[in-house]
């Protein structure tokens, strides 16, 4: 089984409340391969949502308390990732997930590159909170943007 991102099969839990479908994920989903999470809804965030960047770090330093999740007002939203990424952790447990195909570039899903924090699009080599806690338990993380070449 497969976790993926709700919002890469067109369901509309971005922070903007709009989504990022991705035909490839569709496909798995109505194949039955994959099951649908939102780290940042199940963290209990509202979509909408202000705008959040990890700030002092990546979700490894967020994890291991060095880094906060910082909303574009400046709230720390910093609990509410921590959480979410451990129901999404829950979820993959419980469907046996090997797999993940989460959203490039997220606070919570990023896997390889996230943005720094400055809100000024600038990106920095990391993951996201819910991407990093996956792949310390064996789940093999990938974004859309890696898996044009991959059949799962």
């Amino acid at each position: 089984m497969i976790i993926v991102s709700a919002c890469l099969c067109g369901i509309n839990t971005r922070y903007d409340g709009k989504s990022n479908l991705n035909e490839k994920v569709i496909r798995l989903l109505k194949e039955g391969k994959a099951v649908l999470v939102c780290p940042e809804q199940l963290g209990g965030l509202s979509t909408p949502r202000p705008a959040h960047e990890v700030s002092g770090g990546d979700g490894a330093d967020v994890l291991d308390g060095n880094a906060k999740v910082i909303s574009i007002e400046g709230d720390d939203g910093t609990a509410a990732f921590v959480k979410g990424a451990y129901e999404t952790l829950k979820i993959a447990n419980e469907v046996n997930a090997e797999y993940a195909i989460l959203k490039a570039k997220s606070p919570s899903c990023g896997f390889g590159k996230i943005y720094d924090g400055s809100f000024s699009g600038t990106k920095i080599s990391g993951n996201g909170v819910a991407a990093e806690l996956l792949r310390r338990n064996g789940i093999k993380v990938y974004t859309e943007e890696d898996i044009k070449d991959i059949e799962f």
